[in-house]
């Protein structure tokens, strides 16, 4: 995970794509190509990337004729990361009455997993 801007449920994902996009410039400057679901499309949305640099923004969806359980290619990165973070017990309910205590939660959740991971490799070799 790059980065991560959580709003109120009252704002929709296209209103906190430009302020994402802004601070996670800042530090990965080499991004080239930015994978999102169909709430990110509109030319609004394609203008702020374009603004932002010289980003390339993909809307990844689902094929309208395909039936069931379809694998949509980059989606499931997402959705993995979804599923990961479904395992921390913090994270299934809102309990934070501030949106910086939930960003808080979600942070030291991937950085657990990471180091997790990390430590996993470092085990193997």
């Amino acid at each position: 995970m790059l980065g991560l801007n959580v709003t109120p449920a009252d704002v929709q994902d296209r209103e906190g794509f430009l302020p994402l996009l802004t601070s996670v410039r800042r530090v990965f400057v080499f991004l080239q190509r930015l994978f999102a679901d169909g709430a990110y499309s509109g030319a609004a949305t394609a203008a702020a990337a374009k603004r932002t640099g010289k980003v390339v923004l993909e809307i990844v969806k689902r094929s309208d004729a395909a039936k069931g359980f379809v694998v949509v290619a980059k989606r499931w990165v997402v959705e993995r990361t979804f599923g990961w973070l479904g395992r921390c017990r913090r994270l299934v309910k809102d309990f934070e009455n501030l949106t910086r205590t939930q960003l808080a939660f979600v942070q030291l959740a991937m950085i657990r997993l990471m180091t997790r991971r990390i430590a996993r490799l470092c085990q193997s070799s």
